[in-house]
């Protein structure tokens, strides 16, 4: 297979990716809320740490059984890119997941996109260049797109806990794509660093836990109900296991910069399931969980990030765009 025609393999199986990660916000969410009411001396922090724990957990040990004799052999470097790979998706995911009790799904989806401004900035400075016209052009666009989204108030130019936690949460994310493109890395067999990932991040999240759980039944009483040990399971097969193990395989056939870009499908994905699905999920697991309305906020933004993606992925203004 060329070169392009893995580009395009890969573009297309990282789309795909989105669309699990952007299902895994309103089941996020919906889980959450069903917690609370299973175990009310929980606090937010506890369901966070307890959810990561459980979900890449549950991954590790799936892909473990998956890659059994690969995993024999696994080499220093694929042990060091998974833990650092772990550190940074582990302080992501939970910032993520803890900034989502205190803001809506699709807004939290939206901003979580804050590394497309993060990744070309660090591309730039670490090759002592200025980012391609095509390139500012979009970061603009995802920028002005958050803007919209994340209601800023440009009187005092605050944001809210849950705003505030998701975009250092895309902080951390940001160093996640980026290892992924590192060099030192490129030998690397992505079944075993992604068993790593999952496990270290599982571990991670224990201690914390623990120091945060109201009392020693609350770590199966979480999960005491059918409704949110489904939950669990879709989010452990399809928005962790399947999507991330794609995206450390395929990754690496797109520039840092385009891979960030091509994330920014994923709100749109979650803001489109947030429509119909919360209603779905309250019926599902006895909650009230509200379906959010396509309001010209969403419109906008959406539209500005979706933009930015189209225009990377264009042969506008570079049409033999240089590789990053």
């Amino acid at each position: 297979m060329s070169t392009g025609q893995l580009r395009a393999k890969a573009i297309r199986i990282l789309l795909l990716c989105t669309l699990f990660w952007g299902l895994s916000f309103p089941v996020m969410k919906a889980c959450g809320l069903a917690q609370h009411d299973l175990v009310p001396a929980a606090g937010n922090w506890f369901i966070t740490f307890l959810g990561v724990m459980y979900r890449f957990g549950a991954a590790a040990l799936i892909l473990a059984v998956f890659s059994l004799s690969s995993l024999r052999t696994i080499s220093r470097r694929e042990m060091e890119q998974g833990i650092v790979i772990a550190v940074f998706g582990a302080g992501g995911i939970v910032f993520q997941m803890d900034g989502l009790a205190y803001t809506q799904a699709s807004t939290c989806a939206f901003l979580t996109q804050g590394y497309c401004v993060f990744i070309p900035l660090w591309v730039a400075l670490n090759h002592r260049r200025l980012p391609s016209l095509k390139i500012v052009l979009s970061t603009v666009l995802v920028v002005a797109g958050v803007w919209v989204l994340s209601r800023l108030n440009v009187h005092d130019l605050r944001l809210g806990r849950g705003e505030c936690e998701t975009l250092i949460a895309s902080v951390l994310l940001t160093g996640q794509i980026l290892c992924l493109e590192s060099p030192r890395y490129a030998g690397n067999r992505p079944e075993n660093f992604s068993t790593i990932m999952f496990g270290v991040m599982a571990l991670m999240c224990l201690p914390m836990a623990v120091a945060t759980a109201p009392n020693a039944g609350a770590f199966l009483g979480a999960y005491a109900s059918p409704g949110t040990c489904s939950l669990l399971a879709v989010l452990v097969l399809f928005s962790t296991l399947i999507s991330y193990v794609m995206m450390n395989y395929w990754q690496k056939h797109v520039t840092a910069t385009e891979a960030g870009l091509i994330y920014c499908i994923e709100p749109l994905v979650a803001s489109f399931l947030c429509l119909f699905l919360p209603a779905v999920l309250s019926s599902w697991v006895a909650i009230h969980y509200a379906n959010e309305q396509l309001t010209i906020r969403l419109f906008i933004g959406g539209g500005l990030i979706l933009g930015a993606n189209v225009l990377i992925q264009s042969k506008w203004l570079e049409p033999e765009a240089a590789q990053e």
